[in-house]
């Protein structure tokens, strides 16, 4: 077991992703000390098991959430708690089992070598991959390039990486968005708006199939509308910052390369 750390941790936000969460709990402990899971008010027993889980492990914590509120919303109450606590970073990742817990350390050490930037995961695909989200994430990252002049980020949607937790939550706080599934590519826009530099690394990801224990809750019209809504509003901020973005594109060349 790792040594617990008292400035970073792992924040894993759960709402009914099946009996595969408690693997990927169990990982991520092998890796780092804590790990956090926030239930965002799941009704499919995985609580109580997560629950009695944590009640067996010191380096465990579980908040419950008394009804779904989206992976956003649950985040956030993950980072309040963290700054009450004096955590300074926190490494997000699914509780679905897509996102590779043995890479967790290198993440945490790339965000501890660079405590200003904010770590992304660059998603290696295998077959398992649905070819129609691989293609569509691409209109997606585009977006979000454009929105944030080529500032490095290498994918917006992968939600495996590091958080700085005070700049993240003051952004969540300042509006009423990124508490739903539109969290991770807007996230990492304002974070960028904010001067917050990317840092990529790469990291291979694997879609379970139901049969394996996999759960989606991905919706592909209603996300999609979502994040259609989400670049309406990214591109009018990004309108009105133009000047001051132009202005810091070019005085910080280079973001974005893995380290």
């Amino acid at each position: 077991m790792n040594q617990a750390s008292s400035t970073h941790l792992v924040l894993i936000p759960s709402y009914n992703p099946g009996p595969k969460v408690l693997d990927t709990v169990r990982a991520a402990r092998r890796q780092w000390n804590p790990v956090w899971v926030v239930v965002d008010g799941s009704t499919d027993g995985t609580e109580r098991q997560l629950a009695e889980l944590a009640r067996q492990d010191s380096g465990l914590r579980v908040l419950l959430l008394p009804q779904n509120s989206g992976k956003g919303a649950a985040v956030l109450h993950g980072l309040d708690e963290a700054a009450r606590l004096g955590f300074t970073h926190a490494l997000c990742m699914d509780s679905d089992g897509q996102h590779p817990a043995t890479q967790i350390p290198e993440f945490m050490a790339s965000s501890q070598a660079n405590p200003d930037a904010m770590v992304l995961g660059l998603p290696v695909f295998d077959a398992s991959a649905p070819a129609l989200r691989v293609k569509g994430r691409r209109i997606s990252n585009w977006w979000a390039n454009l929105e944030t002049l080529w500032m490095g980020i290498g994918d917006s949607l992968f939600g495996f990486r590091v958080y700085p937790v005070e700049p993240l939550r003051k952004v969540m706080h300042g509006q009423r968005w990124m508490r739903r599934f539109d969290f991770d590519p807007e996230a990492v826009v304002r974070l960028c708006w904010r001067g917050t530099r990317p840092v990529n690394l790469p990291s291979p990801v694997r879609y379970f199939r139901p049969d394996e224990g996999g759960v989606s809750h991905f919706n592909y019209w209603r996300d999609n509308r979502l994040l259609t809504w989400m670049h309406i509003r990214l591109m009018t901020g990004f309108v009105l910052r133009l000047p001051r973005l132009i202005y810091q594109r070019l005085a910080t060349p280079g973001n974005g390369e893995p380290r």
